[in-house]
């Protein structure tokens, strides 16, 4: 799944969160942990991590900082903010409000055990 999945695509910034909460990270190291933790099932196509945390920066959710690498180049290193923290609770609540939902509508099973078949 890539980050223009739709239901990745709206994920984006309650992952971002998810991996920034126990460290700050520059961009690619971001997309590589995401990549890791979901068994590269979640990947960041080019030109779609970049504005998405510029626009959690514009909201306040994270804060980026300019750090010169040892070989001298230069990356921005995000955190997230007591603001991207109550993001990150208030998202992972709806995010598991809308799971259970979704399983209890997918997952059900029919009376001889296996899963109710689309007849439409």
């Amino acid at each position: 799944m890539t980050a223009m999945d739709p239901l990745f695509k709206g994920s984006t910034p309650m992952l971002i969160l998810s991996v920034l909460v126990e460290k700050p990270m520059h961009g690619y190291a971001i997309a590589k942990e995401i990549e890791q933790r979901s068994a590269d099932f979640l990947r960041f196509r080019e030109g779609t991590l970049y504005p998405a945390l510029h626009e959690m920066e514009r909201k306040g959710w994270i804060a980026g900082r300019w750090e010169v690498t040892d070989g001298g180049r230069e990356r921005k290193v995000y955190a997230i903010t007591p603001l991207g923290l109550r993001e990150l609770e208030r998202q992972q609540h709806a995010w598991r409000r809308f799971s259970r939902a979704l399983e209890a509508v997918i997952g059900r099973k029919s009376s001889e055990g296996g899963l109710e078949t689309c007849t439409t």
